[in-house]
């Protein structure tokens, strides 16, 4: 580790070979947490090369327990946090809702490190029980249309640094790592990053795979869609920009779409807008990026029939009942 935060210091970049030994060092326990704290502060002053994110992305994805689910054309709905934004749950209740549309969805979490709750922590507070059994999962899929993966049960590398991202509390490179290594390799994938250059770094990534994707990227700085301001998406069709106003809606005050203080809160808010109680606002963010997630599947579709799927998911308890029959398990 000491030659690796020299070759920092001296504001070197790392191939992606090297990116790969280290993460996979890091998961295996070579180095101890002082060491670790440092790497991910140090590498946090700087941009990320696509080489290092793909050699990143590469050891987390082989040391990983995947899974399969060959008959199910899944969607992850997952945004990289780090946006310093505190907005609620919006990717988790978009995920429901569009599991409630007719989509099943695999949905890869976390606790949250540099907000105050993330999927995880919202959705072990109101009941669910994380697991990495496949047949328990499977059968979450089934019943539910969706399925939650709790990223240190299928990541070693996750369970390494988790106390140490925790105390840090500030976004690291795993934030950027995340969205890329879902368990189940998902042929959809819906994805907020909190910049534009990682977005467009993303796109590079997702452009040498087959899958269909949208990156999305508020240009007020959020890793969703907020509604606070504009967006630019980045997807199998290339790079656009997206006006609020020409989707048919008014900018949000950042406060109306605030996620609270504490678990507690965002339990709350998650709680109200799934059972169809949410403010306009906190269903309008939640609808518009579900609505991206299934034009994700179905680029043929406009993005109001896409809306409207959405709407009928959320304000038909269709949401509500996959996340019922989820934690119920």
């Amino acid at each position: 580790m000491k030659r690796i935060l020299a070759h920092l210091f001296e504001f070197k970049t790392f191939t992606r070979s090297e990116a790969y030994e280290i993460l996979t060092n890091i998961a295996s326990g070579k180095y101890n947490p002082s060491q670790i704290a440092a790497f991910m502060t140090a590498y946090g002053m700087r941009s990320i090369r696509v080489e290092e994110l793909e050699g990143f992305r590469d050891a987390m994805y082989d040391l990983c327990l995947k899974l399969d689910f060959p008959g199910y054309q899944l969607i992850d709905l997952c945004g990289t946090g780090g946006d310093g934004k505190n907005t609620f749950n919006i990717s988790t209740l978009a995920s429901f809702v569009v599991a409630g549309a007719g989509y099943p969805v695999a949905k890869h979490g976390n606790y949250g490190v540099s907000s105050g709750c993330g999927s995880s922590n919202v959705m072990e507070h109101l009941g669910y029980r994380f697991t990495n059994d496949k047949g328990a999962i499977s059968r979450q899929l089934d019943n539910a249309n969706i399925c939650f993966l709790h990223a240190p049960l299928f990541h070693p590398a996750m369970k390494t640094v988790a106390p140490i991202r925790r105390e840090l509390g500030v976004k690291t490179f795993f934030n950027m790592i995340g969205p890329l290594v879902n368990p189940t390799n998902p042929h959809y994938q819906s994805v907020g990053v909190f910049s534009l250059e990682l977005a467009r770094l993303y796109g590079y990534l997702y452009q040498q795979t087959n899958k269909q994707y949208t990156i999305l990227h508020a240009l007020d700085g959020y890793d969703e869609i907020s509604l606070t301001g504009d967006f630019k998406t980045i997807s199998n069709r290339g790079e656009n920009f997206c006006s609020i106003q020409q989707l048919g809606f008014t900018p949000l005050s950042p406060e109306t779409i605030h996620g609270g203080d504490t678990v507690e809160e965002a339990a709350g808010i998650f709680t109200a807008v799934i059972q169809g109680n949410g403010t306009t606002a906190q269903n309008n963010v939640v609808l518009v990026n579900a609505a991206i997630a299934i034009r994700t599947i179905h680029p043929e579709k406009s993005f109001g029939d896409c809306y409207y799927e959405a709407e009928a998911s959320l304000l038909g308890k269709k949401a509500l009942d996959s996340f019922k029959k989820l934690v119920a398990g």
